[in-house]
Protein backbone atom coordinates (compact mmCIF):
# COMPACT_ATOMS: atom_id res chain seq x y z
CA UNK A 1 0.00 0.00 0.00
CA UNK A 2 2.88 2.45 0.61
CA UNK A 3 3.70 1.79 -2.93
CA UNK A 4 0.83 2.90 -3.92
CA UNK A 5 0.13 5.73 -1.75
CA UNK A 6 3.36 7.41 -3.14
CA UNK A 7 1.96 6.64 -6.99
CA UNK A 8 -1.34 8.48 -5.88
CA UNK A 9 0.66 11.48 -4.71
CA UNK A 10 2.39 11.47 -8.24
CA UNK A 11 -0.54 12.16 -9.41
CA UNK A 12 -2.17 14.49 -7.31
CA UNK A 13 -1.98 17.65 -9.83
CA UNK A 14 -4.89 15.35 -11.86
CA UNK A 15 -6.88 15.34 -9.42
CA UNK A 16 -10.02 18.18 -8.33
CA UNK A 17 -8.90 20.50 -6.34
CA UNK A 18 -12.09 20.53 -4.67
CA UNK A 19 -11.71 17.14 -3.79
CA UNK A 20 -8.14 17.70 -2.62
CA UNK A 21 -9.61 20.82 -0.36
CA UNK A 22 -11.93 18.05 1.19
CA UNK A 23 -9.20 15.81 2.67
CA UNK A 24 -6.57 18.79 2.68
CA UNK A 25 -8.95 19.76 5.61
CA UNK A 26 -7.23 18.31 8.51
CA UNK A 27 -4.13 20.20 7.91
CA UNK A 28 -5.29 24.07 7.15
CA UNK A 29 -7.41 26.12 9.33
CA UNK A 30 -9.82 27.55 6.35
CA UNK A 31 -9.90 30.07 3.95
CA UNK A 32 -10.35 33.26 6.51
CA UNK A 33 -9.27 34.57 9.39
CA UNK A 34 -12.11 33.26 11.07
CA UNK A 35 -11.63 30.02 9.92
CA UNK A 36 -8.09 29.98 11.77
CA UNK A 37 -9.42 31.61 14.88
CA UNK A 38 -11.65 28.98 15.52
CA UNK A 39 -9.32 26.40 15.16
CA UNK A 40 -6.88 28.11 17.48
CA UNK A 41 -9.24 28.35 19.86
CA UNK A 42 -10.35 24.83 20.03
CA UNK A 43 -6.63 24.17 20.25
CA UNK A 44 -6.09 26.36 23.19
CA UNK A 45 -9.21 24.93 24.63
CA UNK A 46 -6.90 21.77 24.25
CA UNK A 47 -4.20 23.20 26.66
CA UNK A 48 -2.32 23.43 23.40
CA UNK A 49 -0.51 27.05 22.30
CA UNK A 50 -0.59 28.03 18.48
CA UNK A 51 1.18 29.99 15.89
CA UNK A 52 -0.45 30.98 13.30
CA UNK A 53 0.45 31.64 9.30
CA UNK A 54 -0.75 33.17 6.27
CA UNK A 55 -0.26 30.78 3.70
CA UNK A 56 1.63 32.04 0.20
CA UNK A 57 5.90 32.20 -0.79
CA UNK A 58 7.23 33.28 -3.86
CA UNK A 59 4.99 35.85 -4.60
CA UNK A 60 6.99 38.26 -7.25
CA UNK A 61 5.46 41.72 -7.52
CA UNK A 62 5.40 44.23 -4.84
CA UNK A 63 1.77 44.85 -4.19
CA UNK A 64 1.14 41.12 -3.63
CA UNK A 65 3.90 41.51 -0.84
CA UNK A 66 2.67 44.15 0.68
CA UNK A 67 -0.81 42.98 1.05
CA UNK A 68 0.82 39.67 2.45
CA UNK A 69 2.01 42.45 5.00
CA UNK A 70 -1.03 43.45 5.92
CA UNK A 71 -2.54 40.37 5.97
CA UNK A 72 0.20 39.37 8.76
CA UNK A 73 -0.32 42.49 10.27
CA UNK A 74 -4.26 41.47 10.96
CA UNK A 75 -3.45 38.05 12.23
CA UNK A 76 -2.06 40.25 14.65
CA UNK A 77 -4.43 42.58 15.79
CA UNK A 78 -6.66 39.34 15.76
CA UNK A 79 -4.40 37.43 18.28
CA UNK A 80 -5.11 40.31 20.54
CA UNK A 81 -8.41 40.83 19.72
CA UNK A 82 -9.66 37.63 20.49
CA UNK A 83 -7.25 36.84 23.18
CA UNK A 84 -5.88 33.74 21.63
CA UNK A 85 -2.77 31.83 22.60
CA UNK A 86 -0.90 32.37 19.46
CA UNK A 87 2.42 33.78 17.73
CA UNK A 88 3.02 34.49 14.14
CA UNK A 89 4.76 32.69 11.65
CA UNK A 90 6.37 34.55 8.56
CA UNK A 91 7.88 33.44 4.94
CA UNK A 92 10.27 35.74 3.56
CA UNK A 93 9.02 34.80 0.15
CA UNK A 94 5.68 35.53 0.66
CA UNK A 95 7.40 39.31 1.89
CA UNK A 96 9.36 39.98 -1.40
CA UNK A 97 12.19 38.34 -0.94
CA UNK A 98 13.16 37.36 -4.39
CA UNK A 99 11.76 40.73 -5.66
CA UNK A 100 14.38 42.74 -3.78
CA UNK A 101 15.96 42.24 -0.31
CA UNK A 102 15.90 45.47 1.16
CA UNK A 103 12.32 46.04 0.30
CA UNK A 104 12.05 42.47 2.13
CA UNK A 105 13.52 43.33 5.20
CA UNK A 106 11.54 47.01 5.51
CA UNK A 107 8.59 45.02 4.55
CA UNK A 108 9.33 42.57 7.60
CA UNK A 109 10.55 45.04 10.03
CA UNK A 110 6.43 46.84 9.82
CA UNK A 111 5.28 43.80 10.87
CA UNK A 112 7.93 43.83 13.46
CA UNK A 113 7.21 47.09 14.85
CA UNK A 114 3.10 46.03 15.06
CA UNK A 115 4.48 42.74 17.05
CA UNK A 116 6.48 44.35 19.18
CA UNK A 117 3.62 47.01 19.99
CA UNK A 118 1.78 43.99 21.34
CA UNK A 119 4.53 41.39 22.68
CA UNK A 120 3.73 38.92 20.28
CA UNK A 121 6.72 36.44 18.92
CA UNK A 122 7.02 36.06 15.19
CA UNK A 123 8.95 33.30 13.85
CA UNK A 124 10.61 33.50 10.46
CA UNK A 125 9.88 30.08 8.94
CA UNK A 126 12.40 28.34 6.83
CA UNK A 127 11.89 27.83 2.73
CA UNK A 128 13.48 25.42 0.14
CA UNK A 129 18.08 26.04 0.36
CA UNK A 130 17.66 28.47 -2.43
CA UNK A 131 16.12 31.15 0.76
CA UNK A 132 18.72 29.72 4.07
CA UNK A 133 21.49 32.53 3.24
CA UNK A 134 19.00 35.42 2.45
CA UNK A 135 16.58 34.74 5.39
CA UNK A 136 19.30 34.04 7.92
CA UNK A 137 21.18 37.51 7.08
CA UNK A 138 17.72 39.39 7.21
CA UNK A 139 16.78 37.50 10.66
CA UNK A 140 20.00 38.74 11.76
CA UNK A 141 19.53 42.52 10.88
CA UNK A 142 16.03 42.60 12.52
CA UNK A 143 17.05 40.59 15.60
CA UNK A 144 18.90 43.13 17.05
CA UNK A 145 15.90 45.41 17.26
CA UNK A 146 13.43 42.57 17.56
CA UNK A 147 14.48 40.16 20.51
CA UNK A 148 11.18 38.08 20.58
CA UNK A 149 11.89 36.62 17.18
CA UNK A 150 13.11 33.32 16.73
CA UNK A 151 14.24 31.20 13.13
CA UNK A 152 13.74 27.93 11.99
CA UNK A 153 16.43 25.47 10.94
CA UNK A 154 16.58 22.04 9.21
CA UNK A 155 17.93 19.28 10.31
CA UNK A 156 18.68 17.78 7.09
CA UNK A 157 20.98 20.10 5.55
CA UNK A 158 24.85 19.96 6.03
CA UNK A 159 25.06 23.26 6.86
CA UNK A 160 22.81 23.30 9.47
CA UNK A 161 25.27 22.52 12.60
CA UNK A 162 27.28 25.56 11.79
CA UNK A 163 24.55 27.94 11.23
CA UNK A 164 23.38 27.05 15.05
CA UNK A 165 26.46 27.84 16.44
CA UNK A 166 26.38 30.78 14.92
CA UNK A 167 22.99 31.96 16.10
CA UNK A 168 23.15 30.38 19.12
CA UNK A 169 26.14 32.51 20.19
CA UNK A 170 24.02 35.30 19.41
CA UNK A 171 21.12 34.37 21.83
CA UNK A 172 18.91 33.48 19.29
CA UNK A 173 15.91 30.94 19.66
CA UNK A 174 14.90 28.20 17.54
CA UNK A 175 12.47 25.66 15.89
CA UNK A 176 14.20 22.53 14.70
CA UNK A 177 12.70 20.56 12.32
CA UNK A 178 13.91 17.83 9.57
CA UNK A 179 13.16 19.79 6.54
CA UNK A 180 10.29 18.76 3.76
CA UNK A 181 11.75 20.03 0.51
CA UNK A 182 13.46 18.17 -1.66
CA UNK A 183 16.97 18.99 -1.65
CA UNK A 184 20.20 17.99 -3.28
CA UNK A 185 22.78 15.35 -1.99
CA UNK A 186 25.46 17.51 -2.07
CA UNK A 187 23.79 19.57 0.61
CA UNK A 188 21.83 17.77 2.25
CA UNK A 189 21.20 14.36 4.13
CA UNK A 190 19.10 12.16 1.98
CA UNK A 191 18.80 9.20 4.66
CA UNK A 192 15.76 8.94 7.63
CA UNK A 193 18.60 7.53 9.92
CA UNK A 194 20.69 10.40 8.85
CA UNK A 195 18.67 13.12 9.60
CA UNK A 196 17.64 11.69 12.61
CA UNK A 197 20.75 11.42 14.32
CA UNK A 198 21.61 15.07 13.06
CA UNK A 199 18.93 16.44 14.12
CA UNK A 200 19.31 15.04 17.78
CA UNK A 201 23.27 16.67 17.53
CA UNK A 202 22.09 19.97 16.44
CA UNK A 203 19.15 19.91 18.92
CA UNK A 204 21.98 19.14 21.68
CA UNK A 205 23.60 21.83 20.47
CA UNK A 206 21.10 23.83 20.91
CA UNK A 207 19.83 22.84 24.43
CA UNK A 208 23.66 22.80 25.74
CA UNK A 209 23.44 26.69 24.24
CA UNK A 210 20.97 27.42 26.55
CA UNK A 211 18.66 27.85 23.61
CA UNK A 212 15.01 27.96 23.79
CA UNK A 213 14.04 25.44 21.17
CA UNK A 214 10.64 24.40 19.57
CA UNK A 215 11.20 20.55 18.90
CA UNK A 216 9.19 20.43 16.00
CA UNK A 217 8.70 16.81 14.99
CA UNK A 218 5.86 13.75 14.72
CA UNK A 219 9.17 11.47 14.54
CA UNK A 220 8.47 9.16 17.54
CA UNK A 221 12.33 8.47 17.40
CA UNK A 222 13.24 12.08 17.51
CA UNK A 223 10.80 12.69 20.52
CA UNK A 224 11.93 10.05 22.52
CA UNK A 225 15.42 11.17 21.56
CA UNK A 226 14.56 14.60 22.56
CA UNK A 227 12.79 13.51 25.96
CA UNK A 228 15.53 11.33 26.80
CA UNK A 229 18.10 14.35 26.20
CA UNK A 230 15.74 17.00 27.91
CA UNK A 231 15.95 14.25 31.26
CA UNK A 232 19.86 14.07 31.05
CA UNK A 233 19.78 18.09 30.62
CA UNK A 234 17.71 18.53 33.40
CA UNK A 235 15.51 21.02 31.96
CA UNK A 236 12.56 22.61 33.09
CA UNK A 237 9.19 22.54 31.12
CA UNK A 238 9.62 26.13 30.66
CA UNK A 239 13.21 26.22 29.00
CA UNK A 240 11.62 24.08 25.62
CA UNK A 241 8.38 23.23 23.84
CA UNK A 242 6.91 20.94 21.35
CA UNK A 243 5.61 21.85 17.79
CA UNK A 244 3.57 19.89 15.55
CA UNK A 245 1.87 20.59 12.34
CA UNK A 246 -2.11 21.13 12.37
CA UNK A 247 -3.80 17.45 11.26
CA UNK A 248 -0.57 15.54 12.02
CA UNK A 249 -0.68 13.14 15.05
CA UNK A 250 -2.80 14.60 17.14
CA UNK A 251 -2.69 11.70 19.40
CA UNK A 252 0.41 12.53 20.17
CA UNK A 253 0.30 15.73 20.58
CA UNK A 254 -2.35 15.04 23.34
CA UNK A 255 0.38 12.48 25.00
CA UNK A 256 2.97 15.27 24.72
CA UNK A 257 0.31 17.53 26.91
CA UNK A 258 -0.78 14.94 29.45
CA UNK A 259 2.60 15.06 30.63
CA UNK A 260 2.91 18.52 31.26
CA UNK A 261 5.36 19.38 27.95
CA UNK A 262 4.08 22.93 26.25
CA UNK A 263 3.10 22.25 22.59
CA UNK A 264 2.67 23.89 20.16
CA UNK A 265 0.57 23.86 16.53
CA UNK A 266 1.42 25.47 13.51
CA UNK A 267 -2.18 26.54 12.11
CA UNK A 268 -2.30 27.68 8.19
CA UNK A 269 -4.89 29.74 6.74
CA UNK A 270 -5.71 31.36 3.74
CA UNK A 271 -6.65 30.85 -0.08
CA UNK A 272 -3.24 29.69 -1.19
CA UNK A 273 -3.75 25.92 0.48
CA UNK A 274 -3.16 23.97 -2.03
CA UNK A 275 0.92 24.32 -2.51
CA UNK A 276 1.05 23.91 0.94
CA UNK A 277 -1.58 20.55 1.01
CA UNK A 278 0.44 18.91 -1.61
CA UNK A 279 3.46 19.64 -0.08
CA UNK A 280 1.34 17.96 2.97
CA UNK A 281 0.18 14.78 1.49
CA UNK A 282 4.28 13.94 -0.04
CA UNK A 283 5.36 14.07 3.25
CA UNK A 284 2.61 11.71 4.58
CA UNK A 285 1.52 9.43 1.38
CA UNK A 286 -0.71 7.99 4.00
CA UNK A 287 -3.44 10.46 3.38
CA UNK A 288 -3.13 10.87 -0.52
CA UNK A 289 -4.28 6.82 -0.28
CA UNK A 290 -7.63 8.60 1.52
CA UNK A 291 -8.41 10.71 -1.53
CA UNK A 292 -7.84 7.51 -3.97
CA UNK A 293 -10.21 5.67 -1.99
CA UNK A 294 -12.86 8.32 -1.75
CA UNK A 295 -12.74 8.41 -6.07
CA UNK A 296 -12.22 5.24 -7.18
CA UNK A 297 -13.62 3.57 -3.53
CA UNK A 298 -16.65 5.35 -2.65
CA UNK A 299 -18.22 2.53 -0.85
CA UNK A 300 -15.79 0.93 0.92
Amino acid sequence: MHLLNRIIVATIPLVPRRIVRYFAGRYIAGETIDHAIAKVRQLNGEGTCATLDVLGEDVFTREEATAFREQANQVLHTIVREKLDSNLSIKLTSLGLKIDKDFCRENTREILKVAAGYGIFVRFDMEDSTCTSDTIEIFRALHRDFSKTGIVLQAYLYRTEEDARQLGAEGVGFRLCKGIYKERKEIAFQGREEVQRNFLKVLGLMLRAGAYVGIATHDSVLVDGAQAMLRDLGLRKDQYEFQMLLGVRPELRRTLVREGHKVRVYVPFGEHWYGYSTRRFKENPEIAGYVFKAIFMPNR
